[in-house]
């Protein structure tokens, strides 16, 4: 599977929990560029009614995908102390980069037992956001790459607007921190165009039960439990189209999917997504089989749901 050259523009987007208008503005120009050679051409909104997310309606939804734009990262607390912002792993020597008012930073993480640091060579401004830094890899089976979480869940709901005549494609933002952006889209989503389904288009965990090159994941529980009735209907429909699949069953983690299941709608919810080895590091791996499993499931779902 050839990758596309939007998705590397798009894994070199910084945007931490909280710190998401690069990203926004990137998709926002995508979709105003590409929209008019989409099959249906899509009501988008945006603006600060709805932070720094994006909305997109086509024709008469059934069905809601949800992509978070948002990735770990660190803040920069005092002098040259650093606190996590999601959970992102903690390896000593991890080059970050950001940007404060005085330019550009790249500097190391330095870990001192429970204490986090940077060795740049000047104070950063408190609150600036660092990043690990990019280094993209594809080889004939894999790709490689930090933020693989949760670009690539992004990169398959933007392959879904090129042929989706009836849904909503939603891109969020706060999830890797807490969520926060769900509360006030799903009102609205749910006053404009109701749906009583949505699918999360996020990536999630090689583990001792998924496995790489076996196609995309479908979640039946995470921390939080849909509705089996629901997920049966999902894994009948994967059975179907002879898309390559596999089902995870997990005690732990968490996505969008959770502000759906304690939002006061009667909404059904799912997540999709491939599998990733090194989870929240720089070197997140997932299978380019399995990607171009989860597109095409996408796909798939949209039509059929």
């Amino acid at each position: 599977m050839p990758i596309s050259d939007f998705l590397k523009e798009l894994l070199l987007i910084q945007s931490v929990s909280g710190d998401e208008p690069a990203a926004t503005s990137w998709i926002a120009s995508f979709i105003n560029q590409r929209k008019s050679n989409w099959k249906v051409v899509p009501e988008v909104f945006q603006g600060e009614e709805f932070h720094d997310c994006i909305l997109l309606k086509f024709g008469n939804p059934r069905t809601a995908v949800f992509a978070h734009i948002d990735t770990i990262g660190f803040m920069v607390r005092y002098a040259n102390q650093l606190i996590p912002v999601g959970g992102p792993e903690l390896i000593p020597g991890t080059r970050l980069v950001g940007r404060d008012s005085l330019g550009e930073i790249s500097c190391k993480l330095v870990v001192e037992g429970e204490e986090l640091f940077h060795d740049f060579p000047r104070k950063i401004d408190r609150g600036t956001r660092l990043s690990f830094a990019q280094d993209i890899r594809v080889e004939s089976e894999f790709i490689q790459a930090a933020y693989l979480d949760n670009r690539l869940g992004v990169y398959a709901a933007l392959k879904l607007c090129e042929n989706l005549e009836d849904g909503w494609v939603v891109f969020t933002t706060y999830e890797e921190h807490g969520g926060g952006s769900m509360p006030f889209l799903l009102p609205f989503i749910q006053q404009t165009a109701p749906v009583k389904q949505g699918l999360i288009s996020d990536i999630t965990w090689i583990t001792d039960g998924v496995h790489h090159h076996e196609g995309v994941v479908i979640s039946i529980r995470d921390k939080f439990i849909p509705r089996k009735k629901f997920i049966d209907r999902i894994i009948q429909l994967a059975q179907k189209s002879g898309i390559p699949f596999q089902l995870e069953v997990e005690a732990y983690g968490g996505s969008d999917g959770r502000e759906i299941q304690f939002s006061p709608y009667a909404m059904d919810w799912c997540f999709i997504g491939a599998a990733e080895d090194q989870v929240h590091s720089p070197d997140e791996k997932v299978s380019l089989q399995d990607l171009e499993s989860m597109v095409q499931l996408y796909q798939y779902l949209f039509k059929e749901l």
